[in-house]
């Protein structure tokens, strides 16, 4: 069940303050109507780290056990650096799909906001690490919806309340410490460390 629990925490804690939460909030004040909102969020979410896990399967069996164990610690310090960053929202991820309604709109800006984004990454990331596929999609999937459910929900009045700085702050020690962790494998896989 790790492969489903690491990946929840960690989403969900990197995602608040992302780009894609500001894009719940303003896509919930835009159209009023939670629930296609949400169920575009789930869609777009579960399609784009799918894709991510599937690269991060295919990484995992490409590579050695050791180089994917240092490659896993250098992304996880650099994810860990990069939540440091507030994210800001551009104008044109916004209006992206605006035409076609909540559920669409959402979807498409969703979709593309999410390409390259440090939660793709993390997917990425984590498929490469969890042994179970679909656990760890699910577990990213529940991780954005965590926080961006309330945020549809509750609108500005949650954004507001957060403290951002800090929940990035406990974010980026959770990839930090994945990063740990992966540095640990390598230098056990490598024989460095005694097993």
């Amino acid at each position: 069940m790790e492969s489903f629990y690491i990946p929840t925490l960690i989403v969900a804690l990197a995602e608040i303050g992302d780009k894609t939460q500001l894009l719940a909030l303003l896509l919930a004040a835009r159209y009023r109507r939670p629930w296609p909102i949400i169920w575009g969020i789930t869609v777009a979410t579960l399609v784009n780290h799918a894709v991510a896990g599937g690269v991060g399967s295919w990484v995992s069996s490409a590579l050695s056990p050791v180089t994917l164990s240092w490659i896993l610690t250098a992304s996880f310090a650099a994810v860990a650096l990069w939540t440091l960053v507030p994210d800001k929202l551009e104008e044109d991820e916004a209006s992206r799909g605006v035409r076609f309604g909540p559920f669409v709109a959402t979807l498409i800006a969703f979709f593309l906001a999410e390409m390259g984004d440090k939660t793709q990454v993390a997917t990425v990331m984590l498929a490469a690490q969890y042994p179970d596929f679909w656990l760890v999609i699910i577990g990213t999937t529940l991780g954005m919806l965590i926080a961006n459910v309330p945020v549809v929900l509750a609108g500005n009045f949650a954004a507001d309340r957060m403290p951002l700085a800090l929940i990035r702050r406990i974010a980026a020690i959770g990839f930090a410490a994945l990063a740990l962790y992966a540095g640990y494998e390598a230098l056990t896989l490598s024989g460095t460390l005694p097993v």
